[in-house]
């Protein structure tokens, strides 16, 4: 982990909100373990402190607690249209962990809920549950770390190492750990799984700096994908959401560029390419709270999801293909 995101993790969670029907759950009793220095505040629910009226998003961000709780109901959900299927028919997403320690200007969450602080439903064991039951009737695409960072967690919240777990003895299932963090090092000791992608997000350095606050650089970044390549891990790299910004061309082209001095192509499973879109009510409340050259940019909308004009898209889409077909082949990228 670099010392970036060990800042980032020490300003927050000074505060953890325990519902009350988790307090001797063992993952509870872990995190806790992990969080010595922190207040202890016991709740009934969650939505008390998540979902409370007037909350100030922006000042929670500068310190997020941390809330420790029992997921209900559903476990599963169908993946959005917006998001890459990579072939899949059965692609799901599921929750384990809402919000993220970093704070990306561009990120959906900044629209999806009206809190910044970070909910963990301890119940894991209930998720795989739900997915045995799915297993039964077919196999099963799944995005673990949609609506966090699992990997950027890991050193007090363990999901990704029992997510790889789980998945070692499930030959009907493929998971994805999609992450922005350089904490490779918390999975080393695992046994690599066919069924497993660990899934890096990569920005230029210019778009690092000016919009994904906290989280680590591109070069230690490409270090630690490097690392688990060479630890036979499957890996994905994810070019998205492209930004369209001043100099877009030359900084995205020169990215790409950087990114394959120091990563070996053939050790790269496969690539999203996906320009930045959201839906529109995400970008709404987004405006409310953020404003910035993303959040003011004038999109175009089309079926509630707003996103660049069909000549730009057009363009920018063309521009990133065109340089990475110079690297990999066509049968690896996959672009929505």
């Amino acid at each position: 982990m670099t010392s970036s995101e060990k800042s980032f993790l020490a300003k927050n969670f000074s505060h953890v909100y325990v519902e009350k029907a988790v307090l001797s759950h063992p993952v509870t009793i872990k995190i806790l373990e992990n969080l010595q220095n922190s207040q202890i505040v016991k709740i009934e629910n969650y939505k008390e402190v998540f979902c409370r009226a007037g909350q100030n998003y922006f000042f929670q961000e500068k310190s997020k607690k941390l809330i420790l709780a029992k997921k209900w109901g559903e476990f599963l959900y169908p993946g959005p249209s917006i998001c890459h299927n990579f072939g899949y028919s059965n692609f799901f997403y599921t929750s384990n962990i809402l919000n993220c320690i970093y704070s990306c200007e561009y990120c959906f969450l900044k629209g999806m809920y009206s809190s910044a602080n970070v909910v963990v439903f301890v119940n894991i064991e209930d998720y795989f549950k739900e997915i045995d039951a799915v297993l039964k009737n077919k196999p099963l695409y799944l995005s673990v770390s949609y609506e966090t960072d699992l990997l950027a967690l890991e050193k007090i919240v363990p999901f990704s190492s029992a997510w790889i777990e789980y998945a070692a003895s499930k030959q009907n299932l493929t998971i994805e750990i999609r992450t922005k963090s350089t904490n490779f090092q918390a999975l080393e000791n695992l046994k690599p799984q066919d069924n497993v992608i660990l899934a890096w997000t990569l920005s230029p350095q210019e778009i690092i700096e000016k919009f994904e606050h906290g989280t680590p650089s591109l070069s230690s970044r490409l270090s630690a994908i490097k690392k688990a390549t060479e630890n036979s891990w499957k890996v994905r790299l994810c070019f998205d959401p492209i930004l369209y910004i001043e100099d877009w061309k030359p900084i995205y082209e020169k990215f790409l560029r950087q990114v394959f001095e120091k990563l070996n192509p053939d050790k790269i499973a496969d690539i999203s390419v996906g320009l930045f879109r959201i839906p529109k009510d995400y970008l709404k409340r987004m405006k409310k709270v953020f404003a910035n050259e993303i959040t003011s940019f004038p999109y175009e909308e089309s079926q509630n999801i707003c996103t660049y004009s069909k000549e730009l898209k057009e363009e920018m889409t063309n521009t990133i293909l065109l340089k990475l077909r110079e690297f990999v082949p066509p049968s690896k990228i996959f672009v929505i």
